[in-house]
Parts: structure tokens; sequence; C-alpha cells
């Protein structure tokens, strides 16, 4: 009875943990370059339940038992979010063009990060940075100084003022984007901070005045949510079940007639 009630409980667990991860993609939804998570949802090892015969050594398959379920990873949907027109300057959406996925480098903390966020601005000194302040790089790993926000970047990410060029945009491209690890801010790194190499090629496109809009599905969301709960809410009568069931084997069956 015990192991029916943690099996329940399991299920219970997954299910909030599904729950959380959904309620963070919606809480995102207008987050430019967000991408939104999706779960793994793996079953214990089945357990064989066998019948010893009574005085005999041969036994009797009586099935199996399921032990319980578990959250086995949550990794982000890299898929292309949709594009929406800003007229800002700053504002800078990466197009994939290949199977690989492309994202700006970002210096936080004197750490490499990456992000689809391309939603920039100018500090003070000139650099150009996210809206948080962290200095986007060029493809040498250095700051990006521009001497106001009326500059020019062109597909390839080179960034021009008054005809001459400044700059080249740090853009990477990845074949494996399910290996990056998110890192908060819309930020994702690499598990042991190892720099990617900047993209050389023509296998993504950087648009000025765009940024892309988080991929996240609210109607699918809203509707794996109510699953979710619905899932919760089952596992949960089925814990109340186990407890009325001890509650009558300690306090009436077990009871002694005096």
């Amino acid at each position: 009875m015990l192991r029916g009630l943690f099996t329940a409980a399991s299920g219970m667990y997954a299910s909030q943990r599904k729950t959380e991860m959904l309620t963070n993609n919606m809480s995102n939804a207008q987050t430019p370059g967000y991408k939104a998570d999706h779960s793994h949802v793996r079953a214990f090892p089945e357990m064989l339940i066998e019948r010893f015969n009574a005085g005999k050594s041969r036994t009797n398959r009586v099935g199996g038992l399921h032990t319980g379920v578990y959250v086995q990873e949550m990794i982000p949907r890299f898929v292309q979010g949709d594009t929406i027109q800003t007229e800002r300057s700053t504002d800078l959406a990466l197009l994939d063009r290949a199977d690989g996925t492309a994202f700006f480098s970002v210096e936080q903390n004197g750490q490499v990060k990456y992000t689809r966020n391309g939603r920039f601005t100018v500090d003070p000194s000139g650099v150009l940075t996210t809206e948080n302040g962290w200095p986007v790089l060029d493809v040498n790993g250095n700051q990006i100084r521009v001497a106001s926000e009326e500059f020019e970047v062109d597909e390839a990410g080179r960034i021009t003022e008054n005809g001459a060029q400044v700059a080249r945009l740090g853009i990477v491209l990845t074949d494996n984007p399910e290996n990056l690890a998110k890192d908060g801010d819309g930020f994702f790194r690499t598990e042991n901070n190892t720099a990617l190499p900047f993209a050389q090629n023509a296998d993504f496109a950087v648009s000025q005045g765009f940024v892309e809009k988080s991929n996240v599905d609210i109607t699918r969301s809203m509707t794996d949510m109510i699953t979710a709960y619905r899932t919760f809410e089952a596992n949960q009568k089925v814990v109340q079940a186990y407890d009325r069931s001890l509650d009558k084997a300690v306090n009436e069956v077990g009871r002694v007639n005096g």
C-alpha cells in the first residue's frame, strides 16, 4: 500500500514541476527572443511481482507494478519566433537560414553568454548593451562602441556609421543548441563556460529595426496547464484514498475489542 502512495505522490510532484515550467513560459510570452521550455517525463523502472507457491520453490508471475514518474529534464524549444517591427535602430533580430541556431554574444560578469534577445541600447559611454546593461561583443570578443544610436547594421552583422564600418556583431552559430544551459535573463551558456566560435558564413541574417518575439504558444500552454492540473488532482485523490485506507487499518481493523 505504501508503495502505491509513493507512486501517486511522484505523479503529483511531476505535475507540479510541469505546472511551474508552463507558468514560467507564459510569464515570458512577451519577452523578446525567449525560448519556451518543454519537459520530458519518464517512468521509474517497473517492478515485477511474483507469487511463491506454498511448499514449492517455483513462483508464478503475477504482473508488473509501476513505481511512479519523474521529470527527467526541461529543454528549451529553439524554434524561430516571429519577428515584429519596432523601427528602433538598436533593435536587432536574428533570422536562422540553416539547421543551426544563431545567438548574440554578451559579456556578463566577465563571462561570455548568448542570447536571442536583440533589444539593445547604447549606454552613456557609447557601449552597445542589452536592456540590463551587459555589453554586446564583436567578432573579436570586444565591447562595441558607437557614436550614437544612428548606426546601420547589415544582414551579416556589420555595423557602420557615416559609411565606415566600426564593428561586426559577434554572432555564434551552433548545430546543437540543446547543449546550452539557461542562465537567467534570457541568457544561455555552455556547460563548461567555453566560448563558442563566431560564425563566419551566411547561415543567418540580422534584421535591424526588428525583434524576435517569444516562441511561447499561449493556447497550447494553457491547455497543457489544465492537463497538468487535472493530473495533479487525480494523483491527489489517489493519495487521499490511500490515506483513508491507512486510517481504517490503524484505527478500525487493528482495534482490539474489549
